[in-house]
């Protein structure tokens, strides 16, 4: 193969590899590591004790028992006085033990519910049904607490199957579909993406340029897919209705991006590490000693002459 058609296609394969590592990343986490309940649930896990999450517990679960008590009990003129009781008592459920195996268990049904429904290949549009998450076990937890407070109407509370909607049923179609594309090119991409890029270093005619190459576009990868998800992230939360906080919004994004990011920044840190160790074996060559203009040309050492023969002995002659 002429060098320059070899040139021509180690730079189409590096430049393919490159372009795909970042996605080939993404579609990875998405499809490796946030299908598994476990590292799912032990992701979710630290922001039982996060501030924001904590107050956006405390604000759905109140107000759910407040209408709740509106709806079955007639307590409006005092309304205004139970509502105080009512969140701090959720609040200091917050605190306790029991809250975070309630987080842990939710989340780990949750997550269940939602892989259900997105590998579900026998469903029909219409019979679609929204995935749903339900508060009753909290509920019923904030009542023991204010009774024992002795807050009054708490023993009336009633405790409902309060369901909070994960995934619309308008959308499981659509969702579904790009969960079974994610799982083809979770590990589609990442092999191509190493395919092309041992392709393209065993074409080139210098090698040592095309690691340093391969090596450039990838930290190029990493560090766009850090930016990816830090304007990811602005939209996430510019897109989120005018009723959920965002401080808890974004405390969820970041647990949930935690792992992409740090294999992120360490795709771009191997990166700059092969270029520069690439650049280094190349520049610390050592050089050829060269001949100085105008000097001299070394004077040839002759050969040695050849030994006399020996002179024949007596017992030769």
């Amino acid at each position: 193969m002429p060098p320059r058609l070899r040139s021509a296609l180690s730079a189409v394969l590096i430049a393919l590899s490159c372009l795909l590592v970042p996605f080939g990343m993404l579609a990875g986490w998405a499809a490796y590591g946030l299908t598994d309940t476990g590292r799912y649930v032990t992701t979710m896990a630290p922001l039982a004790a996060d501030p924001a999450v904590r107050e956006a517990v405390v604000d759905t679960v109140g107000d759910d028992i407040l209408r709740a008590v509106d709806q079955h009990l007639d307590v409006r003129p005092v309304r205004g006085s139970v509502r105080p009781f009512v969140h701090d008592a959720v609040r200091s459920f917050t605190h306790t033990r029991a809250f975070r195996m309630a987080w842990d268990t939710g989340n780990r049904v949750a997550h269940d519910a939602v892989l259900h429904a997105l590998r579900a290949e026998d469903e029909r549009a219409e019979d679609e049904r929204p995935v749903t998450v339900d508060l009753a076990p909290v509920t019923a937890q904030v009542k023991r607490q204010l009774i024992r407070d002795h807050v009054p109407f708490a023993a009336r509370i009633p405790v409902e199957h309060t369901e909070v909607a994960v995934l619309p049923a308008d959308r499981l179609t659509t969702l579904r579909k790009g969960y079974h594309v994610l799982e083809v090119a979770g590990f589609w991409l990442p092999v191509a993406a190493v395919a092309f890029a041992v392709g393209g270093i065993a074409l080139a005619v210098r090698r040592r340029r095309a690691v340093a190459a391969t090596a450039l576009g990838t930290a190029l990868g990493g560090a766009l897919l850090v930016l990816a998800l830090a304007v990811g992230r602005d939209l996430t939360l510019g897109d989120l209705p005018a009723g959920v906080s965002h401080p808890a919004a974004g405390a969820v994004y970041d647990a949930l991006t935690g792992t992409l990011r740090t294999a992120a920044w360490l795709l771009l840190g191997l990166g700059l590490a092969v270029a520069l160790t690439a650049w280094l074996t190349r520049s610390l060559r050592l050089p050829r000693p060269a001949r100085r203009r105008g000097a001299p040309a070394p004077e040839p050492v002759p050969a040695p002459s050849p030994a006399p023969a020996p002179a024949p002995t007596r017992a030769r002659a």
